[in-house]
């Protein structure tokens, strides 16, 4: 089975990028997940279906810090 970083490292930069920039930032304003996140540090994120925004639009977020870190492993 392929480790999580050799599968992050096969994804094309566009498509995270593009994920990142539709999926990752919507709505535009302003961004559900700056909204997610302030909750989160407030301590308010209590709902089910808050807790899935956060996941769902901080998942292009985390694929691209993930590619970022594969790359930086590659480098090494």
């Amino acid at each position: 089975m392929k480790s999580i970083v050799s599968v992050v490292d096969q994804l094309n930069w566009g498509m995270v990028i593009l994920l990142c920039a539709t999926l990752g930032l919507a709505p535009f304003s302003p961004p559900h997940i700056v909204e997610k996140l302030s909750m989160l540090i407030r301590g308010n994120l209590i709902k089910p279906l808050d807790w899935f925004d956060l996941f769902l639009h901080g998942f292009p977020w985390t694929l691209l810090i993930l590619k970022i870190m594969a790359l930086l492993m590659k480098k090494r």
